[in-house]
């Protein structure tokens, strides 16, 4: 297994997730909350793909295989992590955005 490969994927990915889920916000606050599901949806296709690269990586190490801890590889688990949290935290603005959003309406 490519080790530096994998951290770079989970890197890219928690980055691009949570560049997308920020587009998201934009979206939903200029009440466009269509769009912004949309991105957010998409944020989390990708979270998904980098969480899955941090599950491969543990699996093989349960497996057996030497897993060096640099500080490559703990930039990558605090990127994903910071992601996770992030993404959450934007869904539930967005929730919060869109009832603003509908009680202005009334």
């Amino acid at each position: 297994m490519d080790m530096e490969k994998e951290i770079f994927e989970i890197i890219s990915n928690g980055g691009n997730a949570k560049a997308i889920a920020y587009e998201a916000l934009e979206l939903a606050h200029e009440n466009d909350f269509q769009q912004a599901e949309e991105k957010l949806k998409e944020a989390n296709q990708i979270l998904n793909t980098a969480h899955n690269t941090q599950t491969k990586l543990i699996q093989a190490e349960i497996n057996g295989e030497e897993t060096p801890m640099t500080l490559l590889m703990v930039h990558a688990q605090d990127h994903l992590m910071a992601a996770i949290s992030e993404i959450t935290l934007i869904e539930n603005m967005m929730k919060m955005l869109k009832k603003i959003s509908e009680l202005e309406k009334k």
